[in-house]
């Protein structure tokens, strides 16, 4: 037997430590090749991290929350002496592990992609990221089944997909039983006046420190504005109503950003970010929309590349697949950046206001609050009409406060009267 070092390897773009989120392995512990030992956080994304070698966990290095720099001592396997030559042969200068996943991140072909899965098939042993090995394990899958169309036949996620998908057309898929659900213990009670630590790491941590670098820097000028969104409403239901049975129907968010991408073609000054290294204010011709998203993990913004140029139907679409990409860890790494301006929406807990943060490096940021329908005095007479508030901030260095509250004016009118979302210039 001999033992391996494993180091943290260079996780690309200019990553030069990363935070361990939490260790999926502990000493004495027996692992597979490929199998994620440690999920890390860098300044762009969080990562699972593979083990390069088979072997027993001799320890580890560093706690949940510890930085560790890259090529710093990260795991030490014991493995048989064959197994680690045979992994410091595909190592290259540049990355010590094989292809970490990153969430938010793409897969490119890379050369060490190329090397990790040749081995991997040399030895019998299929070659796929954690993620779709996972995946397979809890659908009941036997990955040797299923064909890889990646470099070097590397299973990728549209290769099970497709698997999977043979098996709801009547081919038996499944070579055996998926792993029953093992109902979860229950939290024992707490004595009064017991406390709980929670240690802030990972992207909880990469949230705070943000958020608060936004509230600290950034003057925001809030304004708030109530809608008349009874028009709205009905054009609403009336699309949905022809929607085909089991079709996803139409929320106003879709509504918001046609409109919003409308009123930006005569305030290109809330369509911009502030690059603060040069002092340089980028306006942007192009809407790049993000959607604030709560998710298990915390509030992630994807986004709608081009909002601009999509109908009403295509932004709906978009926004709920970034959406559910962003819930659900996959996400690409471009999906999760380059928003110019940001929606966000707390949908039936809106409530009646709310002072949202605007998303550095962006200007402005418009809420959504809460639809009622309430008495209101309409027309000189007093009708039940539904109402909605929009809550925004803008950034009052670069966004005049008459500027902030004109674009709401311009988008409040657009809502009330939806046609006009639809009428050309």
């Amino acid at each position: 037997m001999s033992r391996y070092v494993f180091k943290l390897p260079d996780l690309g773009e200019g990553t030069v430590e990363a935070e361990i989120v939490g260790w999926r392995v502990k000493a004495g512990d027996a692992v597979a090749e490929d199998d994620v030992v440690v999920e890390v956080m860098t300044e762009k994304a969080a990562v699972e991290v593979p083990a390069p070698v088979s072997g027993r966990v001799v320890s580890t290095t560093g706690e949940p929350g510890d930085k560790v720099p890259v090529g710093a001592e990260l795991l030490v396997l014991e493995t048989e002496p064959r197994a680690a030559l045979a992994a410091a042969a595909v190592q290259t200068p540049a990355a010590s592990a094989p292809p970490a996943r990153a969430a938010g991140a793409g897969n490119g072909a890379s050369a060490a992609t190329e090397a990790h899965g040749a081995m991997a098939a040399s030895r019998g042993r299929v070659a796929t990221s954690p993620a779709i090995r996972r995946r397979a394990h809890e659908a009941g899958i036997d990955l040797r089944q299923v064909a890889g169309s990646g470099p070097s036949g590397r299973i990728v996620s549209k290769d099970l997909d497709a698997y999977v998908a043979r098996g709801s057309q009547g081919q038996p898929v499944p070579l055996r039983p998926a792993p029953r659900a093992v109902p979860a213990a229950k939290s024992p009670a707490r004595a009064p006046g017991a406390t709980e630590e929670i240690k802030v790491i990972g992207l909880r941590r990469l949230i705070a420190q943000r958020l608060s670098e936004a509230k600290r820097n950034i003057p925001h000028f809030a304004y708030v504005e109530e809608l008349d969104i009874t028009e709205l409403e009905s054009l609403r239901a009336h699309l949905n109503s022809k929607l085909e049975r089991g079709a996803p129907g139409l929320t106003y968010l879709p509504f918001l950003a046609l409109a919003l991408v409308r009123v930006l073609k005569d305030f290109p000054q809330c369509n911009a970010h502030y690059d603060a290294e040069r002092g340089v204010i980028v306006r942007h011709a192009a809407v790049h929309l993000g959607v604030a998203t709560q998710t298990p993990d915390g509030l992630k913004v994807p986004v709608v590349h081009d909002a601009d140029r999509r109908s009403l139907r295509d932004l709906a679409a978009e926004m709920r697949r970034v959406s559910e990409a962003a819930r659900t860890n996959k996400a690409t790494r471009e999906e999760l950046t380059g928003s110019t301006i940001t929606i966000t929406s707390l949908g039936k807990l809106g409530g009646i206001a709310s002072t949202p943060i605007i998303n550095a490096p962006e200007v402005a940021i418009i809420g959504v609050n809460r639809a009622v329908e309430r008495p209101v005095v309409f027309e000189g007479a007093i009708a039940i009409r539904r109402t909605m508030n929009l809550s925004s901030s803008f950034d009052h260095r670069f966004v005049d406060g008459y500027d902030a509250a004109a674009m709401i004016q311009a988008l409040k009118e657009c809502l009330e009267h939806p046609a006009t979302i639809f009428i050309g210039s």
